[in-house]
């Protein structure tokens, strides 16, 4: 159903509204994440007694973000969707000119990243804690099918949805080592050697699903009712569930998710003598400074550092 202030314009305002989200916005997450704002955003007009789209003024656009209830990064967010959708509209002369062009978003800076980290320990705990076997000896499908998921993750800094989309054919030969064929936002491809221990987990989890030959499907699939490998991929959803039952399962954090093992990658290669640039490459981040968010060898302070206040 449209916002009132778009669908009182008429049907021609409607198209053009329904075309920022469907034409010019690929990825799906920004595409969901962009229309959650700009139906807010009409809602809170609708509800002040806006009556008309023209109405909106810098004003409103402002007093709008600054009672907004979300954090920082949240109000920012909306600003740029709703400022993107209003820039839209005037390219086809819906309105004259946009009324959020002018208005400053709040200032955010971040210096540290938020996203849990394991330690490698706890990383290998976790890996470990995974049966790959059932209670008559036979392989755990979905077991090896979990820990190799994880391990591109932690190994290859892989984002869940990229490592949860990959088809079979992304694991490929690259000369005498393997590479995982990764598709990032954007459409953009993005190849990383696998590491070999996540090389032993995918070739294990492989053999024991049988899926070698079948170059174009899903990867990583859902487990049927009779533990059989299904067809379908697994979603984002599917993997953040999967994700906190097994941490649960191996008494880790509750805060653990799917970008914990980005995370905790960046963070191992860098304390074990990594290069800020390499791990960009590997996490293909457009920017060093995101890359360095989410390296975290260097919080701890120790309380030796604390003793040496001396007052």
């Amino acid at each position: 159903m449209l916002p009132r202030l778009i669908a009182d314009e008429g049907a021609e305002t409607a198209r053009r509204f329904l075309e920022f989200f469907g034409a010019t916005i690929r990825n799906r997450n920004t595409r969901v994440a962009y229309a959650t704002a700009c139906f807010q955003f009409f809602d809170w007009c609708e509800a002040r007694g806006l009556t008309s789209l023209h109405a909106i003024e810098p004003l409103h656009v402002a007093a709008y973000l600054e009672t907004h209830a979300g954090a920082v990064p949240t109000v920012k967010q909306h600003l740029a969707a709703v400022r993107m959708l209003f820039d839209w509209l005037v390219i086809g002369q819906v309105i004259s000119a946009n009324p959020a062009h002018s208005v400053r978003g709040p200032r955010h800076v971040v210096a540290r990243g938020k996203t849990p980290v394991l330690s490698s320990s706890q990383a290998r705990q976790l890996l470990d804690s995974i049966s790959l076997t059932q209670r008559d000896g036979s392989a755990d499908v979905a077991g090896l099918r979990d820990r190799a998921l994880i391990a591109i993750m932690i190994f290859s800094f892989a984002r869940v949805s990229a490592a949860a989309s990959m088809r079979v054919e992304d694991y490929y030969p690259d000369g005498k080592r393997w590479a995982f064929r990764l598709r990032e936002k954007g459409g953009r491809q993005h190849v990383v050697p696998a590491h070999h221990s996540a090389e032993e987990y995918v070739d294990a989890y492989l053999d024991a699903a049988n899926i070698r030959e079948e170059r174009r499907g899903p990867l990583f699939r859902t487990i049927g009712p009779r533990g059989q490998l299904t067809l379908n991929p697994l979603a984002r959803a599917d993997v953040l569930r999967m994700v906190k039952r097994r941490a649960d399962a191996a008494g880790l954090p509750i805060s653990t998710c799917c970008h914990t093992f980005r995370a905790t990658g960046i963070t191992a290669y860098m304390a074990n003598g990594g290069t800020l640039e390499n791990a960009q490459a590997i996490a293909a981040h457009a920017s060093p400074r995101t890359t360095k968010l989410y390296d975290r060898s260097s919080d701890a302070i120790t309380l030796d550092e604390v003793e040496r206040i001396h007052i």
